[in-house]
């Protein structure tokens, strides 16, 4: 799966010299809490999120009066308090590069260009919905969590046993596990019994740690 499959495309975007109550506004009525913010030129010139915008509001012990406020952030444009250094990603990244970027740099959302040019976003939400695809959560049947032995052929064995009996995988996920000498699995079949799927695991060698109906 790649970033292009799962970003918001053509995102609400702001210019630099957006005033920080306009900035509120249009997050409020976009139901948005990121916003890229483009330079006189159209390219990205850094990005905005409601954290910044609180962060740039006085604080409750300010001496001035709300007219005197209100004047002071209208004044106020998106380009004092947006970040600069925006980590991105293009739209051919993989869903998994761009969540590592995501969670490496401490950041909710990736800018996806191509070339100079702003096509989309990804955000944690995104990824969130990509998660669910990716592990077939929508499927009922059954779904396990398991090791095998890290070697060749160990997980067509396991898928060929599964086919045999007209079962069919709508995820199979592995992992690192905690025996480097072991691959983690987790695995959701329909068309098959919990018990039957049990059977196969251990007949595989399958050491399991977690296997139910959903």
């Amino acid at each position: 799966m790649l970033v292009k499959d799962v970003m918001t495309r053509n995102p609400v975007t702001v210019p630099v010299n957006t005033s920080v109550p306009e900035v509120t506004e249009i997050m409020n009525k976009q139901n948005v809490s990121k916003l890229p913010v483009l330079g006189k030129n159209g390219s990205l010139a850094g990005i905005v999120t409601k954290a910044d915008l609180i962060k740039s509001t006085p604080s409750s012990a300010t001496t001035l009066d709300m007219f005197e406020l209100s004047y002071l952030l209208s004044k106020l444009t998106v380009e004092k308090v947006m970040v600069r250094k925006v980590r991105t990603a293009t739209e051919n990244e993989t869903v998994e590069e761009a969540a590592r970027l995501m969670a490496d740099y401490g950041i909710s959302c990736l800018p996806i260009m191509r070339d100079d040019l702003l096509v989309g976003i990804i955000t944690e939400g995104d990824l969130f919905r990509a998660f669910i695809d990716m592990f077939g959560t929508r499927y009922a049947g059954v779904r396990a969590t398991f090791s095998v032995p890290d070697q060749p052929g160990a997980l067509s064995a396991l898928s060929k046993q599964i086919a045999d009996l007209n079962g069919n995988i709508v995820s199979f996920v592995t992992a690192d596990s905690k025996d480097s000498s072991r691959r983690g699995i987790t695995l959701r079949v329909t068309g098959l019994s919990l018990s039957q799927v049990q059977s196969i695991i251990e007949n595989c060698s399958g050491t399991l740690e977690d296997i139910r109906n959903v």
